[in-house]
């Protein structure tokens, strides 16, 4: 969140360009890490076999090529407003817009629902036996009051944050090197594929693993405070999502090595079946609590994101004001935060982990090919500074793979098509309402801001 500045900066209305590289990649690979690799590694075995590596290093390609847009585009406009400001730019429809950035909103109440989903399976059970759903339900009231009491985050607290869940998954890469130096497990698992089709498989297997690895996306609105954008943001980003990606191959190889398809593949905490046959030993309840951390981090991070975006979009009078009411004592948007997490209940109780965070990917891997068509359209939009350029092969192969990966080839259910459907259906809805009430206040004398 950015701080108000004093002095020349806060008169133009301009944030502090304070960040450096290493932070910015730092942010990169915090924003990574979390709910998707502590709580998907079992589903992706579940489609792929024992070669789980094989997802995520196909995931990281794919989130590579995309990532050369935002890193272009970060440069060239670096402002923080991410996917709608390029949008917006690149073909001027307000309306198109604010599907983009709905959807983006979207997406962070599914991945916070799977999220919750996660938090209250398996590695909740090791300190209290509650039923998975009311396990979830409760995490959500508890991110609720926290989000409603008001949240001050700043670049410490990533960073504790990032060390913790990193620690959490460096304990599982030591447990396997010492697993491969002691001869225990199964390496050759690691090379195995379910049978029923090797290619449809990986497909599948990658758009879950694809969940694992987003995050990098949101790294571009620090683009406004970082030093010199145009040329540290595509090395962080980069080199963020490289980190990331080494550490997930080194844990999934881990997991496969040592625990079965099957058993990965039916539990919702996977990397605490890798804890509890390590013969390394490392106490269960300690990993439990650090993957507790990093899964409601993930939750709590896309919560305060949703509710603060729907907050800005009442304001700006592009969804009904309503949503834009404040709290007297707390100053949060407390009608936002309602609305976002009622939705948030209604797919925690409807959906489970995969679905949820199956849905969370189909929704930006929309966006993200818009923002690989933005890309190429916005090239003729010439600007004074230099920039990052990414290779036009890039944005373009970027666009096409995620409309294949959103595509049902991929084996996905065709319940996540629905309730992708469903979600943004609801920012028509709401898109309409508020049409006609702008218009009616139009009529009545008295339009309001960012009416027409």
């Amino acid at each position: 969140m950015a701080k108000a500045v004093t002095g020349a900066g806060a008169q133009t209305g301009e944030l502090r360009r304070v960040i450096g590289r290493k932070v910015l990649a730092l942010f990169v690979v915090g924003d990574i890490l979390g709910a998707g690799i502590y709580a998907l590694v079992g589903k992706v075995a579940g489609e792929v076999g024992g070669a789980i590596w094989v997802p995520f290093v196909t995931a990281f390609v794919l989130a590579a090529l995309t990532a050369s847009s935002y890193a272009e585009l970060a440069g060239k406009y670096p402002q923080a407003a991410g996917a709608a400001l390029y949008v917006n730019k690149a073909f001027g429809l307000p309306f198109v817009t604010f599907i983009v950035a709905f959807a983006v909103m979207m997406s962070g109440i599914t991945s916070a629902s799977a999220a919750a989903r996660a938090f209250g399976g398996d590695y909740l059970a090791e300190f209290v036996s509650l039923p998975a759903l009311v396990g979830a339900l409760l995490f959500l009231a508890l991110v609720t009051v926290v989000n409603f009491a008001g949240i001050s985050e700043s670049v410490k607290v990533n960073v504790v944050l990032t060390v913790i869940e990193a620690f959490g998954l460096l304990v599982i890469i030591a447990i396997g090197a010492w697993a491969l130096a002691t001869g225990e497990g199964e390496p050759g698992r690691a090379l195995q594929f379910r049978e029923g089709g090797v290619l449809l498989g990986v497909l599948g297997g990658t758009a879950l693993a694809f969940y694992s690895l987003l995050g990098f996306e949101d790294s571009v609105n620090l683009a406004e405070e970082a030093r010199d954008p145009a040329r540290d943001y595509p090395r962080a980003l980069f080199g963020g999502l490289g980190i990331a990606v080494a550490i997930y191959v080194a844990v999934a190889f881990t997991a496969t090595m040592l625990v079965d398809t099957d058993t990965l593949s039916s539990s919702s905490g996977p990397l605490l079946e890798v804890v509890h046959v390590a013969g390394l030993s490392f106490p269960p309840k300690l990993f439990a609590l650090i993957a507790l951390l990093a899964v409601g981090n993930t939750a709590l991070i896309n919560m305060i994101m949703a509710s603060r975006l729907v907050y800005g979009m009442a304001r700006e009078r592009i969804v009904p004001a309503v949503f834009g009411i404040v709290h007297p004592t707390r100053a949060t948007p407390w009608v936002a935060i309602l609305f976002t997490v009622a939705l948030a209940v209604i797919l925690v109780s409807t959906g489970d982990i995969g679905g949820l965070a199956d849905t969370t990917v189909l929704l930006l891997l929309c966006v993200f090919a818009t923002v690989n068509v933005c890309v190429l359209v916005l090239r003729r939009d010439r600007v004074a500074h230099r920039h990052y350029r990414a290779p036009t092969w890039m944005p373009v192969l970027g666009a096409v793979a995620c409309v294949l990966l959103a595509l049902p080839i991929t084996g996905r259910d065709a319940a996540v098509y629905l309730r992708a459907a469903l979600l943004v259906a609801i920012g028509v809805a709401l898109w309409l309402v508020n049409r006609v009430i702008v218009s009616r206040s139009a009529g009545g004398g008295t339009p309001g801001p960012g009416a027409g």
